[in-house]
């Protein structure tokens, strides 16, 4: 199986340059000792009864894992009549290479929910696909050098996961269907509305990346590019690995904001985990790109005073006013609206 990762187009030199990335897998045996013990170690951990391990949404997200990475994978591409070679994957399953375009291969019409123009591709079959069944589609999103562009978190951020807790995160993960924190599609497509671009940085890891699109798309959130976390579960201690930040998120961000320097960026986040440092940490080395720091403040174990002295803490050498915080998402879309007349761009996203 072939999946693609929603990705992104930049200008350069004169042409458009847009990556192509994703993994290619097989499906694990349904009754392989390996899927057998997997299974057995969610159901210990999460408590399953029969009827969650045999339900629709457990059996779709623990596939989502359960597969054998195919390293070697040479890969080819059509983006309209040209034809473009890819490479071959990783020893992870993964491959990720640039191909430059004509401007005559974009679509000149945007799309009508985001206001974004997105590019269609498909692989090309060769003599190792089986059939029409091989045959896979990826997007990518065309990015003017200039513009307001969103990096978004997705757990707690723009879906109820719950990180603090550990069984929580886990059934969140594994067997309910995905939910959007309240109001945050709305905030979110008065942004896309104006035109702004859409960058989702999780920690979530990549084997969740088609799942998340089903939600973006259910939950009427704005598509955008996809930049997420390498996972496996043959790796110590895997489930709890689920909750954890890298340095990985900072140099995501950092080189989406690197790929478009003529544009101004506003980053989403939540203050569960370490958002609010990685975003300051961007905003302190970027400091002519960056316009706004919004944090929603999810429920936690530590006291609200703790939350804001940590946020005054991180503001100390940020312009006044760059990093905000909110609770509802009424108040993220006002605060958007503000930054945006104060750095002039209203018309400009």
């Amino acid at each position: 199986m072939i999946v693609f990762f929603p990705t992104y187009a930049r200008r350069s030199a004169g042409v458009w340059r847009a990556a192509v990335a994703g993994m290619v897998t097989r499906p694990l045996p349904e009754r392989s000792r390996r899927r057998g013990l997997a299974v057995a170690v969610l159901r210990r951990l999460l408590e399953l009864d029969d009827r969650d391990v045999d339900s629709e949404v457990f059996r779709r997200r623990a596939d989502a894992f359960l597969f054998q990475r195919v390293a070697g994978r040479r890969l080819r591409v059509a983006v309209g009549a040209r034809r473009f070679d890819v490479g071959p994957t990783d020893r992870t399953g993964h491959f990720r290479t640039e191909i430059e375009l004509d401007e005559s291969l974009l679509p000149a019409a945007t799309d009508g929910a985001t206001g974004c123009r997105w590019l269609s591709f498909t692989t090309v079959p060769d003599e190792e696909d089986e059939g029409a069944a091989a045959v896979a589609t990826g997007r990518i999103q065309p990015i003017d050098d200039s513009g307001l562009s969103v990096i978004s978190d997705i757990d707690d951020t723009v879906k109820v996961t719950n990180v603090a807790d550990r069984r929580e995160l886990l059934r969140n993960t594994f067997v309910r269907e995905f939910t959007a924190v309240e109001g945050m599609p709305e905030a979110f497509r008065r942004w896309a509305a104006t035109g702004a671009a859409f960058h989702y940085v999780s920690a979530s890891p990549w084997q969740l990346s088609a799942c998340l699109c089903d939600f973006l798309a259910a939950a009427g959130l704005p598509s955008g590019s996809m930049h997420l976390k390498l996972f496996r579960l043959k790796d110590s201690t895997p489930l709890g690995r689920l909750t954890n930040r890298k340095r990985s998120k900072r140099r995501a961000v950092e080189q989406i904001m690197a790929d478009f320097p003529g544009r101004r960026f506003v980053l989403v986040g939540d203050s569960g985990e370490r958002d609010p440092e990685v975003y300051a940490a961007v905003a302190r080395r970027r400091p002519e790109q960056v316009v706004g720091l919004f944090i929603r403040r999810v429920p936690g174990r530590r006291a609200a005073s703790h939350v804001s002295l940590r946020f005054d803490k991180l503001a100390r050498g940020l312009p006044a006013g760059l990093i905000r915080s909110f609770v509802t998402a009424e108040q993220l879309a006002d605060e958007l609206a503000t930054v945006a007349d104060h750095h002039g761009l209203s018309k400009a996203f």
